[in-house]
C-alpha cells in the first residue's frame, strides 16, 4: 500500500474524529450551542492550509515527506494544545458585556482551535497537490477516511469519553507522521538529522498521547462552565460525585448532597421537607432528582406536584411518560395509582442509572410490575406505540433557563413541535389527556409556546372546538397544560378547580372560565398568562398575537425545531441599551451569538485565508475568477446541504451525535465513490442533477421519517444511509472534476481554489444555522440546489476548458 495514502487516510479520519468529539466536549464544557463552533474552526483550518500552499506550489520528493511528517506531527501536538487551551482559558461568555479581556480570551479561544484542523489540512492538501496526476483517487482516500473517523466516534466516546478520543486524534497524529516518514530505506536522501528529529517528536507526541488515553491525570478531563447545574450543586458543602460515564451522546454525572433538592412545580402549601434526593445530570446540566424511596413518608410530597391532577382526572389510567429523566414523574404516576406506565427514556446512561445502579435507592420503580420501559426516543416510540393511553406526559426534565439568557435558542428540540404534539395525541383513548408542564418566564415566552402547540395541534387534527378541549393552571414557578381529543366535561373542570385551590395553584385557563377567578395564589399585577391564553384561543387572526408577544412563541415544526429560540429583532435596542449593566449578557437572543461567530469568522477567515491569497498574488499567478467562484458556491453548496442534513436528522436518529456521525459518514464516503470514478462523469450533468435530487428533499424527508420513525435504530440508521448515499456521490464529483481541469489548465490556482473553498464553507456553515433558525431547513436545502445550479452555469462558460469539463 502506498504509505502516502494509508496517511492521507489516517490523518483524515482523524480529523472527522475531532471534530465530532469537540461537539462532545463544547456540550460539556459548556453550553450546546458552542458545539458549531467544532464545525468552523474545522472548516477555517482547512481553508489556511490552502492559502499557505499556495506560497509553496512546488514539492520535491524529500520534500514533499519531510513536510508531510512535519504536518502530521504538528497536528499531534497542536490537538493536545488546543485541548488544553479550551480547558484552561479563563474564557466566560456571560462576562464578555464587560470585562475586555473576554474578547481577547475568544479570539484565543477560537484560534488555538483552528491550529490542529489547519495542520490536518496541510497534510492532506499537499498529496492533493503533488499527487495531480492521480487526484481522484487522493481525493477519494481523504473522503473515506473521513467517512471511517465519522463512524468510529459512535463507538468511541463510550469507550474513551471526550478527552480521551482527543487524546487518541492526538496518538492518530502521531502514527501519521510515522507512516509519512516511511520504511527505513525510503527515508528522505541527505536529510538524515531531519529525518531522526521527525521521527523521535513523532514518538514523543505518540508516547504523550497514549499515556493521556491510558492513565489520564485529573487535570486532563473536560473542565466544566462554573454556570453549569453540576458546577453549582458541588458548590454545597459535602457534595461529591458518585457516579461519571460517557457513552456516545451524553456524560451523565450522579451527585450526592445535601443541597439536591428538586421537585419543578411542588405546591407551596407542602410544609414539610423533602426526602434525600440524589442529582442525575447530563452533559452537567439538566439536573434531574432521584428520589429515594425507602418508606410511604418519601412518597408525600408526590400529592403537591402538577403531575398528581393527571390521576385525578383518569383514575387508575394507563399512562405514557416521555423522557422522565430521574424517574420523579414516574413516582408521581405509581404513587397516585396508575395501572400501567409506559416509560420512554432516549438516554440508555439515564435508563441504566435509575433503573440498575441507583435503582435499589429509587424503590426498584422500574421493576415493578406496572412499568415497561423503552430505551428508544420518544417521537419514534409514539410513531410505532400500538396501544391507547389515558395519560400522556411529557416530563419537565431540563434546568430553568431565564428568558434573559438565550443561551438556548440554537437547540433543537423535536420533542416539542406541532408535528410530535399531534403525534402524543394519536396515542391517547377516547377521553386520553395530554399533559405538559413548563418553566412559568416573565414576561410569558415557554409556557405560550406549549400552549400555543396544544391548541394548533388539535385544530390540525381537526377537533371543532379547541377551546373546550383545553385546561391550563400555574404555579409559582410552572404552568401546566391538558388537552385531550374531546371537550372536558363539568365534572371534570370541576375537579381541576378543586385541586388547584388545594394545593394554591392558580387556574389560567378552562372554558367558560372568567377573568376574575384567575391570579388567587401566586399573585402578579395583571392575570398576565390568563389574558394571553386566552387571546390565542379567541382571536381571530392568531398570527397578529403572535406578533404583538415580546418574544417570539409561534409554533415550531419539524423543520425549524427551536423551541428555545424566543429572538425578534425588536429585541436588539434593550440589549444593547443593557450590555455591560446586566448579568444575561444577549437578553433573548441567542441567535446574537451566530452573528457574534460569523463576524469572528469573517475576521478570521480573511486574515488567515484571503490575505496570504492577496499577498500570493504579486508571484505572478494569473486570477480567473469563474474558478474561483466555481469552487465557492461548492463550498457553499456542500456546507448548505450538509448542516440542514445534520439537524433534520436528529429527528429521525434520536440524538445529535448518531446523526452527525451518520450523516458525515454517509455523505463523505459517498463522496469519496463519487470522487473516484469524476473522470468518467459529465460535470454539468452531474451539477444539474444534484441540484434537482438535492431539491426533492424537503418535500420527500417528512414522507419517509413518516413512514420509518418507528422502526429500530439499525433499520432507522440503515434508512438514513441509503437515503443520503445517492446526494454525497453526486457532490463528491464536481472538486475533483475542478481540480482535474486545472492541473492541465492553471497548476497554480489549486491552492488558492482550496483556500476560497474553504473560505466560503465555514461562512456558509454558520449563515445556514441562522437560516435553519430563521426560516427553515427546506430554505437552507432549496438555497444550496439553487448554488449547484449556478456552479453548473459558471463551468458551461468556460470557453475552451469546458469540454473536459462535460
Amino acid at each position: 500500500m502506498h504509505w502516502s495514502y494509508l496517511g492521507v487516510g489516517l490523518i483524515s479520519a482523524a480529523t472527522l474524529i475531532l471534530q465530532i468529539a469537540l461537539t462532545r466536549v463544547f456540550s460539556v464544557a459548556q453550553w450546546y450551542h458552542f458545539a458549531f463552533l467544532s464545525v468552523s474552526v474545522a472548516l477555517l483550518g482547512f481553508g489556511a492550509s490552502g492559502s499557505i500552499l499556495a506560497l509553496r506550489s512546488r514539492f520535491t520528493r524529500d520534500g514533499k515527506a519531510r513536510d508531510l511528517s512535519v504536518a502530521c506531527l504538528c497536528f499531534s501536538v497542536c490537538t493536545l494544545a488546543s485541548y488544553l487551551a479550551v480547558n484552561f482559558l479563563p474564557f466566560d461568555s456571560f462576562r464578555i458585556a464587560w470585562q475586555r479581556e473576554q474578547l481577547l480570551y475568544l479570539a484565543l479561544y477560537y484560534l488555538a482551535l483552528v491550529a490542529p484542523f489547519l495542520f490536518g489540512g496541510l497534510a492532506i492538501g499537499i498529496v492533493l497537490q503533488s499527487d495531480r496526476d492521480r487526484i481522484g483517487t487522493a481525493y477519494a482516500v481523504n473522503m473515506v477516511g473521513s467517512a471511517l473517523g465519522c463512524l468510529s466516534v459512535i463507538g468511541l466516546l463510550p469507550l474513551l469519553g471526550g478527552s480521551g478520543v482527543v487524546a487518541l486524534v492526538a496518538a492518530l497524529g502521531a502514527v501519521s507522521a510515522l507512516l509519512f516518514l516511511g520504511p527505513k530505506d525510503s527515508r528522505p536522501v541527505g536529510s538524515t538529522v531531519q529525518a531522526k528529529a521527525l521521527l523521535a517528536g513523532a514518538v514523543a507526541a505518540l508516547v504523550l498521547s497514549m499515556s493521556l488515553l491510558i492513565r489520564p491525570p485529573v487535570w486532563w478531563d473536560v473542565r466544566m462552565s462554573p454556570y453549569k447545574t453540576l458546577s453549582t450543586a458541588l458548590r454545597f458543602p459535602d457534595s461529591r460525585v458518585l457516579y461519571r460515564g460517557w457513552n456516545t451522546i451524553s456524560r451523565v454525572d450522579v451527585v450526592e448532597g445535601d443541597g439536591i433538592h428538586s421537585a419543578p412545580g411542588l405546591s407551596l402549601a407542602y410544609a414539610r421537607a423533602l426526602p434525600p434526593q440524589l442529582g442525575l445530570t447530563v452533559d452537567g446540566g439538566n439536573l434531574s432528582p432521584i428520589t429515594r424511596q425507602a418508606s410511604r413518608e418519601d412518597e408525600a410530597f408526590l400529592d403537591y406536584l402538577p403531575a398528581a391532577l393527571a390521576y385525578e382526572l383518569r383514575p387508575a389510567g394507563r399512562a405514557l411518560i416521555i423522557e422522565p429523566g430521574g424517574g420523579l414523574d414516574v413516582l408521581t404516576a405509581l404513587h397516585r395509582g396508575a395501572s400501567r406506565v409506559t416509560v420512554v427514556e432516549g438516554n440508555p446512561a439515564i435508563a441504566d442509572m435509575v433503573r440498575d445502579r441507583y435503582g435499589e435507592y429509587a424503590g426498584h420503580i422500574y421493576q415493578d410490575a406496572r412499568v415497561r420501559l423503552i430505551v428508544e426516543s420518544g417521537r419514534s416510540f409514539v410513531r410505532r406505540a400500538d396501544e391507547e393511553f389515558d395519560v400522556v406526559q411529557l416530563s419537565l426534565t431540563d434546568t430553568y433557563r431565564p428568558i434573559t439568557s438565550g443561551a438556548f435558542g440554537l437547540s433543537e428540540s423535536y420533542a416539542y413541535t406541532l408535528e410530535a404534539y399531534s403525534g402524543y395525541l394519536d396515542c391517547l383513548g377516547p377521553r386520553g389527556i395530554l399533559m405538559v408542564t413548563r418553566w412559568l418566564q416573565d414576561p410569558p415566552s415557554e409556557e405560550s409556546r406549549a400552549f400555543a402547540l396544544a391548541v394548533e395541534a388539535l385544530e390540525w387534527l381537526g377537533v371543532p372546538e379547541p377551546s373546550r378541549c383545553i385546561v391550563a393552571f400555574r404555579s409559582w414557578s410552572t404552568a401546566t397544560t391538558i388537552c385531550s381529543l374531546t371537550p372536558f366535561t363539568a365534572e371534570e373542570l370541576e375537579v381541576l378547580r378543586g385541586f388547584c385551590d388545594r394545593l394554591h395553584f392558580d387556574v389560567v385557563y378552562y372554558p367558560g372560565m372568567r377573568r376574575e377567578e384567575a391570579n388567587r395564589y401566586n399573585r402578579l399585577a395583571e392575570p398576565t398568562y390568563f389574558d394571553g391564553f386566552s387571546r390565542l384561543l379567541t382571536a381571530g387572526d392568531r398570527e397578529l398575537v403572535y406578533r404583538e408577544q415580546p418574544f417570539r412563541i409561534t409554533p415550531p415544526v419539524d423543520d425549524r425545531p427551536f423551541f428555545y429560540h424566543f429572538f425578534r429583532w425588536s429585541q436588539v435596542p434593550d440589549i444593547l441599551k443593557g450590555f455591560g449593566k446586566t448579568w444575561q449578557p444577549f437578553g433573548g437572543s441567542g441567535y446574537l451569538v451566530l452573528i457574534a461567530l460569523l463576524v469572528l469568522a469573517l475576521v478570521a477567515s480573511g486574515s488567515l485565508i484571503l490575505l496570504p491569497l492577496a499577498l500570493g498574488s504579486r508571484r505572478g499567478v494569473r486570477f480567473r475568477w469563474r474558478y474561483l467562484l466555481y469552487f465557492a458556491l461548492l463550498g457553499i453548496g456542500y456546507l448548505w446541504i450538509e448542516i440542514p442534513l445534520m439537524q433534520r436528522f436528529i429527528l429521525f436518529l434520536g440524538q445529535p451525535t448518531y446523526a452527525f456521525g451518520i450523516v458525515l459518514f454517509a455523505l463523505l464516503l459517498a463522496s469519496g465513490i463519487g470522487s473516484a470514478v469524476s473522470d468518467r462523469l459529465n460535470g454539468a450533468a452531474t451539477l444539474l442533477a444534484l441540484a434537482v435530487i438535492a431539491s426533492l428533499y424537503p418535500l420527500l424527508l417528512p414522507e419517509l421519517f413518516a413512514h420509518c420513525l418507528g422502526m429500530a435504530l439499525l433499520g432507522r440508521i440503515t434508512v438514513a444511509v441509503a437515503c443520503i448515499v445517492p446526494v454525497g456521490l453526486l457532490m463528491g464529483v464536481p472538486f475533483p472534476k475542478g481540480i482535474a481541469i486545472l492541473t492541465s489548465e492553471a497548476p497554480a490556482l489549486i491552492p488558492w481554489v482550496w483556500g476560497v473553498n474553504g473560505c466560503f464553507s465555514v461562512i456558509s456553515s454558520i449563515v445556514a444555522t441562522m437560516l435553519s433558525v430563521s426560516f427553515g431547513f427546506s430554505t437552507v436545502l432549496w438555497l444550496a440546489c439553487a448554488a449547484y445550479a449556478l456552479s453548473a452555469i459558471v463551468m458551461l462558460f468556460l470557453g475552451r476548458e469546458r469540454r473536459r469539463f462535460l
